[in-house]
């Protein structure tokens, strides 16, 4: 099909790649897999060293086929599925966990995501806006199901209405979010594309105010591994990056099984394995925190969502 030919409900491709782009950035947000760039070069790592995405992947599935029955671990095995862009094994996956646990609302919203991912054709199956009607139904504020819902106004025609929702999405987007800046990119190209004034609305447009459970944003006030020692690790040679990142990540999983009431730990362990790509990780560290602080739940999942953790 060529380029200028228009796909299935009236988006080109090259419209569909805009979105479906600023939608994986809404999701993923900060995914910085440094070990993915000389994966195939690396030499052999030991027993203790990280695993490799598909040893990840090969646990995830043992862990399904041991309980069967969790939303949990069919949720953590979608995600890495379409981390890794195997988005059926993901809409399989996913479709598994939302039986499981049909009243979340994030479940039904990433099943919609793998759904659209999935699609060689329609920009915008019937099953993902069924999906991401029923997260809607369950949760009113879903930023992905309100984000594509959005998209399928655009596809439809109504540009102006797409970019409307998209602005009251921008304006109940936590501040510091790492998708705000993607969701402002989104906007820009949307108007640009079909001649629409957005520059001054787009400056006088702000993220909300965060919540006390939202402070510190994504953690950054709380010392550890960010984005730019990944980066600076980077630099280095594939062992000093190994060694580099796994002393991080072990540091603070050392701290956590000697202190697991270290909330902000957890926090900065969520961040971490999020920054790395490794978003099933990220997920089961949610999942130990909250098990280990039931008090501190509310700020832990609203973390978990700033740093676009599944499940959170």
């Amino acid at each position: 099909m060529s380029e200028s030919k228009k796909m299935a409900g009236g988006m080109t491709p090259a419209n569909r790649a805009v979105l479906i782009a600023a939608a994986l950035l809404l999701i993923a947000a900060v995914g910085y897999a440094i070990w993915r760039d000389s994966a195939d070069s690396a030499p052999q790592k030991p027993a203790e060293a990280a695993t490799s995405p598909d040893d990840q992947l090969a646990a995830l599935e043992a862990r399904t086929r041991t309980e069967p029955n969790s939303a949990e671990a069919w949720m953590q095995l979608g995600a890495a599925r379409f981390d890794m862009g195997e988005f059926a094994g993901a809409v399989a996956a996913y479709e598994k966990a939302t039986a499981l646990s049909s009243d979340s609302a994030g479940l039904w919203s990433a099943l919609g995501e793998a759904r659209v991912m999935a699609s060689e054709r329609d920009p915008m199956p019937a099953a993902a806006l069924a999906a991401f009607n029923k997260a809607i139904a369950l949760d009113a504020k879903d930023p992905r199901a309100r984000y594509f819902l959005a998209v399928k106004k655009d596809i439809g025609g109504d540009h102006k209405g797409a970019i409307e929702d998209w602005f009251a999405l921008l304006a109940d987007t936590p501040q510091g979010a790492p998708w705000e800046a993607d969701l402002r990119r989104t906007i820009e190209q949307v108007g640009a594309i079909h001649k629409i004034d957005v520059a001054t609305r787009l400056q006088n447009t702000r993220a909300r105010a965060l919540t006390p459970d939202e402070m510190p944003v994504a953690a950054r006030a709380i010392p550890g591994p960010t984005r730019a020692d990944m980066e600076a690790a980077s630099q280095l040679p594939k062992g000093q990056q190994d060694a580099m990142i796994e002393g991080m990540v072990s540091g603070l999983e050392a701290k956590l099984k000697a202190n697991p009431k270290d909330v902000d730990r957890w926090i900065m362990l969520m961040r971490s394995r999020m920054t790395l790509g490794e978003t099933a990780k990220a997920a089961q560290a949610l999942k130990d925190g909250i098990a280990a602080n039931p008090a501190a739940a509310g700020r832990l999942k609203a973390q978990g969502q700033l740093l676009g953790v599944p499940g959170a």
